[in-house]
This record gives structure tokens, C-alpha cells and sequence, in this order.
């Protein structure tokens, strides 16, 4: 009996910005690292011609008018039907010739994401502030949700299908490395790393990053991900400060009420109590969103198991 050996559907997907000086090496290196794989490019509103050039250089080439990182990556996600997904920037910053090492990763080891960490030796490719970002996000992840990655804020990565149909894209901007590396850990998804160089950008070529923009709605993006995924922690905390603030101001109030029988402060008995009554409703809307958070984490876990692991 012959046996049927299924090769794996592999789509390059590369969301671009106005990378005319960059997009025909990047669709080169990737079509020689992966000759068998469906390159896509996603445009987002280029003024300079990167859709065209890319269509010269052999690229599938498709657009999003919604203006964002995160709208392209969520209409890349829905489009493409492939078994596994490269995903990489335009700017021909990462390493094309890695591809091959991440796919045999996450095919062999039936992983759902392999993040290709950044390693540069040039200084202008990855500067010492966007390091020391990285850092304390990664960090700041890792506190808060068990565990992380060396660097969540890596553009390239290599996803199943079971990832990339499983992933419900709520981020608009940059701040989706942060929303993909939440669902991992959120679903206790086999990953891994894999350190991989990175360079600097081809002459003409800008960076689209603002350092305190983009990192001020990351943070606001980690908190947003905390008060949705971890509520009980989220609101406990609210509670257990209010609660405190409470007691602190209700103690001279109940030492002077056992040594006179009165309460002299009437605004600052109210105040306390209306305090604690805000403490225990923050920690009840902390325990009913966990079990709304339960079930929705549940519907998650089932879309991922609806779909084959990565080579079966």
C-alpha cells in the first residue's frame, strides 16, 4: 500500500508600510530560504509604490485600508489559508535565511509558535532605549501572566494554523506582539525561540516606530490584556487598597467611639464605609468576570483544538 506524504501549505505573510526600498529583498531572501512557499504581501495605504515593486519581485499582493500593524496581521489571519504561517516585516531587518531552522521547530517538535528573537550587533537596527523597553515589558509580562518570551516584541515568527485560526486580533497598531504572545501563554500553547540576527534597514528605508507612542498604548494594551485575562487579580488589587484606605480611616474612629460611645467625624465614618462597599463590589465583579473569562478562555481552547497540530 502506498502511503500518501502530506507536505505542509507554507505562506509567507509580510505586512507593509511604505517599504519601497526594502520589500524586494525581503521577497527575494524569503523565496530563497522557502522556493515552495506563497509569499503575500498586505499594503497598508503605501504612498511609495510598495505594492507594485512587490508584485515585480513575485509577491502575492493584497491590501488593507484600515491603517495599523494589527488591522493587516488580523485580515492576513483571515485570508490566508495555509498549514503553517511566516510571519516577518517588509523592512528587510530579520533573517530570511532562519525560516527554514523555525518551520523544522515547529513542525518537529508540534509546536504553535516559534518567535525568532532578536540578536543585532548594530546599534542603529535595535537601539539601546527599544532594548530597554523590550526588557521591562518582557518582564512586566512575565509577572503578570506566569511566564514570557526574551523578546515579545519580535516581528518574526512562525505560527500553525491552529495559532493563527484560533486568534481573535483585537490590537489596531504595534501593540500586536504583545495581544500574540497573551494568547499563547493565555492557552498554554507549545513554543519556542530561537535566536536569530537582526540587521539594520536598507538605505532609504525609515522606521515606522515612535519609542513613547507606540510604548505608552503597549502599556496600555498590557493593562487592558491583565484586567481582561486575570480579573480576580486585577480587581482584587483595587479592592484590597480601598479596603485598606478604609480601615486606616475608620481606626480613630472606632478607638474614639470605645472611649466616648461617640463618632465625632460623621463625613469620615461615611467615607470609610462607603469605601469597604467599594472593596467588596470590586472583588465580586473580580469573581464573576473570572468565570466570564473562563468560558471565553474555554471557546479559545476549543477553536485550537478544532484544527491538527503542526505535521499531523
Amino acid at each position: 500500500m502506498n502511503s500518501v506524504v502530506h507536505t505542509p501549505r507554507v505562506a509567507v505573510i509580510l505586512p507593509c508600510y511604505n517599504e519601497a526600498a526594502a520589500i524586494a529583498g525581503t521577497v527575494a531572501g524569503f523565496r530563497a530560504a522557502l522556493p515552495e512557499a506563497a509569499i503575500y504581501v498586505y499594503d497598508n495605504n503605501s504612498k511609495d509604490g510598495t505594492a507594485e515593486i512587490a508584485a515585480a519581485a513575485g509577491a502575492i499582493v493584497r491590501t488593507e485600508r484600515m491603517q495599523g500593524k494589527g488591522h493587516v496581521v488580523r485580515r492576513m489571519f483571515a485570508d490566508v489559508e495555509a498549514d503553517i504561517y511566516v510571519m516577518a516585516d517588509g523592512d528587510a531587518t530579520y533573517d530570511a535565511a532562519a525560516a527554514p531552522e523555525m518551520v523544522r521547530m515547529l513542525v518537529d517538535e508540534k509546536l504553535d509558535m516559534v518567535v525568532g528573537a532578536r540578536q543585532s550587533e548594530v546599534e542603529e537596527a535595535y537601539r539601546r532605549g527599544h532594548r530597554l523597553g523590550n526588557r521591562l515589558f518582557t518582564g512586566m509580562l512575565a509577572r503578570l501572566f506566569g511566564r514570557s518570551f526574551s523578546d515579545i516584541f519580535s516581528g518574526y515568527r512562525v505560527f500553525s494554523r491552529r495559532f493563527v485560526k484560533s486568534f481573535p486580533v483585537l490590537s489596531e497598531g504595534f501593540e500586536i506582539e504583545t495581544e500574540i504572545s497573551v494568547h499563547a501563554l493565555e492557552l498554554r500553547m507549545p513554543v519556542a525561540e530561537l535566536v536569530t540576527a537582526y540587521g539594520a534597514r536598507p538605505e532609504g528605508s525609515v522606521s515606522k516606530l515612535s519609542t513613547y507612542r507606540d510604548g505608552w498604548r503597549i502599556l496600555k494594551t498590557i493593562g487592558t490584556l491583565f484586567r481582561i485575562e486575570r480579573p480576580v487579580l486585577f480587581f482584587g488589587v483595587i479592592g484590597a487598597a480601598l479596603a485598606a484606605l478604609a480601615v486606616i480611616l475608620a481606626v480613630p474612629l472606632a478607638i474614639t467611639y470605645a472611649e466616648s460611645g461617640l463618632v465625632p467625624r460623621m463625613p469620615t465614618a461615611i467615607l470609610s464605609t462607603g469605601l469597604m462597599i467599594l472593596a467588596f463590589i470590586n472583588g465580586f465583579c473580580g469573581l464573576i468576570l473570572d468565570t466570564v473569562v473562563r468560558g471565553r478562555r474555554e471557546m479559545r481552547r476549543l477553536a485550537y483544538l478544532s484544527h491538527p497540530a503542526p505535521g499531523a
